[in-house]
């Protein structure tokens, strides 16, 4: 479970899932959205508040150079540049999520101040000490062991630099095993994720490959709307979804896409999860 080739997988044949039901031309973002008020925001407002909340917390200014790990189509990598003056790289594992990115970063006259690769950002290409900010939203769930994605994460930074992070989070270790089922087996493992650490995991894991002033933030009270969308717009269609997987119209993996993204909420309200924003620096 969880290998490179099982995420490139997913990815590759759920993306117009994603287009469908998630994001639009403009603004590709695969990640969940953040409300400051329920129901205050739009859904696409919602996607773009959460790269504000990121970059705040980053203390993202103009002049950094920002690693995008586990870009996607670039929807974070994207805001960055047209929000501030700065050089951002993503990289991703599927190469078809990396041409899309290229001819979007055209399209938008962004060439110059994006760049796109395809690498893996537990053992990236780049040279030590070469960015100021180290961002991953909703990537490093795919990592396993986490603490390979944070051990790089510090040999690229410079002295002083920041990273930040969205990731989902498990409320404890173990499990009774019905609540591990439904944690991993019905949502986890049917988004290509192998599984996901606890709080204390993550502060651990940081400290460890030598990170300080780690912060770790719940902020599932922002973040329950869209989860709940999600849930929502899935559980309308599984009828419809059942017929096309009968069909052969669809694949297992895009079935089980669907299905996960029914549980992921199903264990959030058990309070199996939760979602979680950190910052942590690398000492000067």
């Amino acid at each position: 479970m969880n290998s490179k080739k099982e995420i490139i997988k997913y990815y590759d044949q759920t993306a117009y899932d994603y287009k469908l039901a998630w994001y639009k031309k403009d603004n590709p973002a695969l990640h969940f959205g953040f409300y400051e008020k329920e129901k205050a925001e739009s859904h696409f407002d919602a996607l773009n508040h959460t790269n504000k909340v990121l970059a705040t917390k980053a203390k993202v200014v103009d002049g950094d150079r920002i690693l995008d790990a586990g870009c996607g189509l670039g929807g974070s990598s994207f805001w960055l540049a047209q929000t501030f003056k700065v050089d951002v790289v993503g990289i991703s594992l599927p190469a078809k999520q990396i041409k899309n990115c290229e001819e979007r970063a055209a399209s938008l006259d962004l060439k110059g101040s994006t760049k796109f690769i395809q690498a893996d950002y537990t053992k990236t290409p780049f040279e030590d000490k070469s960015f100021d900010v180290v961002w991953a939203c909703e990537s490093v769930c795919h990592a396993s062991p986490k603490i390979d994605f944070f051990r790089e994460a510090f040999r690229l930074l410079k002295p002083g630099g920041r990273l930040v992070l969205a990731d989902y989070m498990r409320s404890n270790r173990p499990l009774s095993e019905t609540d591990e089922k439904l944690l991993r087996k019905k949502w986890l493992h049917n988004w290509a994720i192998n599984d996901i650490d606890t709080g204390k995991e993550y502060d651990h894991n940081l400290a460890e490959a030598g990170f300080e002033d780690i912060n770790i933030e719940n902020v599932n009270r922002n973040m329950q709307v869209s989860l709940r969308n999600l849930h929502e717009k899935c559980t309308r269609s599984y009828p419809l979804e059942l017929i096309l997987r009968l069909l052969r119209i669809r694949t297992s993996v895009q079935h089980g896409n669907l299905v996960g993204s029914i549980h992921q909420y199903r264990a959030f309200q058990k309070g199996l999860w939760w979602y979680g924003m950190i910052t942590a620096n690398k000492p000067n």
